[in-house]
């Protein structure tokens, strides 16, 4: 008797193996039911982080002498970071090319969404409207940040996602808090400087465009390491759980 056989005879009388009735997509939709889940959320920063990061924001300054460095972010340093712990993730679990599937349609995402709003922002308004302007203010189509955002996004998640396995396949899996802080380095480098020159560059200028980039830098990658605990947890649960799910025979 094969072991399929024996856990049938195990069940309770009268009781049935429900997924008998499931249809081949939605067997397929249940093994790779953790994948999607977090290729959805990673999609879903993205989008948030786009929207917000048109808005510089001002935390103050820090005096040093007779200077003042100011703090100068936008507002997907709250988020944002968030997608490179999904990277990371992605990258150690499931391989270079599944996240690259992963990111790549977040991109064409992103990309759809800034041409969703330049179609509507360029849509005559209703009778009685009066907020164009300030639709075209805040979430207007503006080119520079879009290109700024996307570019960073392509460059910086698929180069984080290359040093991760690279680094996998050099240390045979092993050093991974390390593969991770090097990964992030390297990813978030590319992302940010990309972002802030062709978003920012020229409309925000001197010592403020300067500490602009190294502190959204060192704040994502400070995030990063924040955040490192939880990354390793989650990176574990994911891969026992996918080891589990591989290891199960099928019905």
């Amino acid at each position: 008797m094969t072991e399929t056989e024996q856990r049938v005879e195990q069940r309770a009388p009268g009781s049935e193996d429900p997924s008998r009735y499931l249809t081949p997509g939605a067997r397929g939709a249940a093994v790779g039911a953790r994948y999607a889940t977090i290729s959805a959320i990673f999609a879903g920063i993205l989008l948030i982080s786009n929207v917000v990061a048109v808005k510089p924001i001002a935390f103050g300054a820090i005096p040093i002498g007779d200077f003042a460095l100011p703090l100068v972010f936008d507002g997907g340093v709250f988020l944002f970071p968030l997608a490179y712990v999904l990277g990371d993730v992605l990258a150690e679990v499931y391989g270079l090319k599944a996240t690259r599937r992963t990111i790549f349609t977040a991109f064409a995402l992103a990309a759809l969404a800034s041409l969703t709003i330049l179609a509507t922002q360029v849509s005559p308004p209703a009778s009685g409207w009066e907020n164009q302007a300030a639709f075209e203010a805040v979430l207007g189509f503006v080119p520079r940040i879009v290109l700024a955002s996307l570019t960073g996004f392509l460059a910086g998640q698929l180069l984080n996602a290359w040093v991760m396995d690279l680094m996998h396949r050099r240390s045979k899996g092993r050093f991974l808090r390390s593969r991770l802080i090097v990964s992030t380095l390297v990813g978030e480098f590319a992302d940010t400087l990309l972002f802030c020159t062709i978003a920012f560059a020229g409309i925000i200028t001197g010592l403020d465009f300067v500490m602009y980039v190294v502190l959204g830098y060192l704040v994502k990658c400070l995030a990063e390491v924040v955040l490192l605990p939880v990354t390793t947890r989650v990176i574990r649960w994911v891969r026992r759980a996918e080891d589990r799910a591989a290891a199960r025979p099928a019905e």
